[in-house]
């Protein structure tokens, strides 16, 4: 589990202060793991369906991330949904924006380190693993 380490580790000390827990963390994977929206694999069809085909593939490929937005992400995600994770992290829904605008680039380009998306099964047993370990810091 040598990929879900690396992971653990970067973005424990990207994201979260010591004995910190950031709940947007918690909310990229649940969006990269939910069934119902496809998981990693249905966020990545959404970002191409909105016309953000560049962006997302640029996360998933080796190369260098392309920036997204908060607003852009609000495109993807669904005003609703954001409004939601707002409510449930007691943030405004320009702050989780904006988090998420950080978060998404960082975590996809470290579940895709040879440029292609995981298989669904391995993604989803990983980051059960590896969301636990994130929110214990």
């Amino acid at each position: 589990m040598g990929l879900l380490d690396e992971v653990v580790k970067g973005l424990a000390g990207k994201f979260l202060g010591a004995g910190v827990q950031n709940p947007l963390v918690d909310t990229v994977l649940n969006l990269i793991t939910n069934p119902e929206t496809g998981g990693l694999q249905g966020l990545v069809q959404s970002f191409k369906n909105k016309g953000f085909d560049e962006i997302i593939s640029s996360w998933i490929s080796t190369g260098k991330n392309l920036p997204v937005s908060g607003e852009q992400v609000q495109n993807v995600i669904g005003m609703d949904q954001i409004l939601q994770i707002a409510k449930t992290v007691g943030s405004s829904r320009e702050e989780v924006s904006g988090g998420l605008a950080s978060l998404l680039p960082e975590i996809i380009d470290k579940l895709t380190p040879n440029g292609t998306l995981p298989a669904s099964d391995t993604l989803l047993q990983g980051l059960s693993s590896l969301k636990k370990d994130l929110l214990k810091f």
